[in-house]
């Protein structure tokens, strides 16, 4: 596709993180500003693009977005490399940041010596390589944190807890210790809510000091975007925009881009597909099964594209799934075990799973949350499926696995009340009693709740809405964004 345009048009390049959640709401925000008159050019990486080609029929559905374009730069790694999802957040992350750098500038300037852009849209992640290659050519940055609000407040705040004697976390004794000094937050988390990172020994072995810079790179961007609504995390965003003059908080992304693309049709004009933006094969036959189902009698189970689980957490969350007489639905994600195949799984397993269970290998997720048929979301509480769930007015079990999903799975079970968690535990018996509260025993304590939750979330969304009107406001800075003062940020 050419990317020859006119220099009065806004044209931005966005870089997202090469991983499955970054690259959905990376991708729903960039169908947000083409239907919203803005040219936008995405920067993954060649193994990404790749696997968006094979699953997610990008050449059928780009003659739908004229202003929408790709463009690619080598990762450094051998094509049969496995890429595994769970490294990107380590070593792959430092890897990427080499090798980005170069094709950064080279596609940011034009052939004659010009900016191409007029502004840059990174992943947070990515907040001091972005930095300064914006600096250098002279383009504006925006950093988009893919993130919950109070995952990012919590990375911000880092260095506040150290000085008042809150951190480290002092081994398993401490972990249910009440944090006190996050302002927004006072006496919401513990220890064990926070991210991950903030555990010096957690199995991903990924320092919290890299995490918290790169948090305070974003004090050096011209805005800061982040994926959520008033509604959902007003007191924190209330406190971020304390440090953050231009702050947009603009999600659900999902449902805002649905909500954008409704307006158009009803006024008439042709609404564009949706990108599917998975880096796996869907299997669409769970949506026939689901068909075939009772309203609310099916228990949704994904847990995302990073999360590794053990052969025994396999089988206890299994039998519990099974043990509760509930239907459900499993999405076992190829190369989530973290080893190889053992032992046949026992017959009473297999029987059940035969009976009211069924197994894919990737779901549509927003179709699957969106169905009649699911009466409960047991998930990881990856920030996307968070806000996915919380949408669908569907009730969570939350078993997270590492960084922002632990301090996600507090807000749910005790700060929006919209559901259970079974945190740094992995026990059959729990799986067991959650299936059956949330679908049986406090099922209209929890529909009251979640369906409240996903009309505020539908109406931040609407004309008039608080993530609605910040959207608008983003639009009207990215247009005039070459003459915001640079400054503005810099600390």
């Amino acid at each position: 596709m050419s990317e020859d345009h006119h220099e009065s048009e806004t044209h931005v390049l966005m870089f997202p993180c090469p991983a499955q959640g970054h690259i959905n709401c990376m991708l729903q925000l960039a169908e947000l500003l083409v239907l919203s008159d803005i040219h936008v050019t995405v920067l993954n990486t060649e193994h990404i693009h790749q696997r968006l080609l094979r699953f997610a029929e990008i050449p059928s559905r780009l003659a739908a977005y004229p202003t929408l374009h790709f463009k690619t730069f080598s990762d450094g790694l051998p094509s049969d490399d496995p890429r595994r999802q769970e490294d990107y957040v380590g070593e792959q992350i430092k890897q990427v940041n080499l090798m980005a750098m170069p094709r950064l500038r080279e596609i940011c300037v034009e052939a004659s010596g010009k900016p191409r852009f007029s502004c840059i849209i990174a992943d947070g992640i990515f907040g001091r390589l972005t930095n300064e290659v914006g600096q250098e050519l002279g383009i504006p940055v925006v950093y988009f944190r893919t993130i919950s609000a109070c995952s990012f407040w919590a990375y911000f705040c880092a260095p506040r807890l150290f000085e008042s004697n809150e951190l480290p976390i002092r081994g398993e004794q401490d972990m249910d210790r009440m944090i006190t000094s996050i302002p927004g937050m006072e006496n919401l988390v513990r220890c064990r809510d926070l991210p991950s990172f903030f555990r010096a020994n957690h199995k991903s072995h990924i320092p919290l000091e890299p995490v918290v810079f790169e948090t305070h790179q974003s004090l050096r961007a011209q805005a800061l975007i982040l994926n959520t609504f008033e509604d959902l995390e007003g007191p924190v965003l209330s406190q971020i925009r304390h440090h953050f003059p231009r702050f947009y908080a603009l999600g659900p992304l999902h449902a805002h881009l649905n909500s954008r693309k409704a307006t158009k049709t009803m006024s008439s004009e042709t609404s564009p597909p949706s990108f599917e933006s998975s880096l796996w094969e869907v299997d669409r036959s769970c949506m026939t099964w689901l068909d075939a189902q009772q309203p609310k009698s099916v228990v949704y189970v994904s847990f995302g594209s990073i999360t590794k689980i053990s052969r025994d957490e396999l089988m206890e969350i299994w039998h519990g799934l099974v043990n509760s007489k509930k239907r459900f639905l499993w999405v076992i994600r190829p190369g989530m075990l973290s080893e190889k195949e053992g032992q046949d799984p026992p017959m009473d397993l297999v029987e059940g799973t035969k009976e009211r269970g069924r197994m894919v290998g990737w779901a549509p997720q927003k179709e699957v949350l969106a169905h009649v048929a699911i009466g409960g979301f047991m998930t990881h509480c990856g920030w996307n499926s968070t806000l996915e769930g919380v949408a669908a007015g569907v009730p969570m079990m939350c078993w997270p696995y590492f960084a922002d999903q632990q301090i996600n799975s507090r807000y749910v079970s005790e700060v929006w009340k919209i559901g259970l968690e079974m945190k740094d535990v992995c026990d059959r018996k729990l799986v067991e009693e959650m299936v059956n509260d949330l679908m049986v025993e406090r099922r209209q304590e929890f529909e009251k709740s979640t369906q409240a939750m996903a009309t505020l979330a539908k109406t931040s969304v609407r004309e008039g809405g608080s993530s609605y009107s910040d959207f608008d406001r983003f639009v009207q800075f990215l247009k005039s964004a070459r003459e915001i003062d640079g400054s503005l940020f810099m600390k």
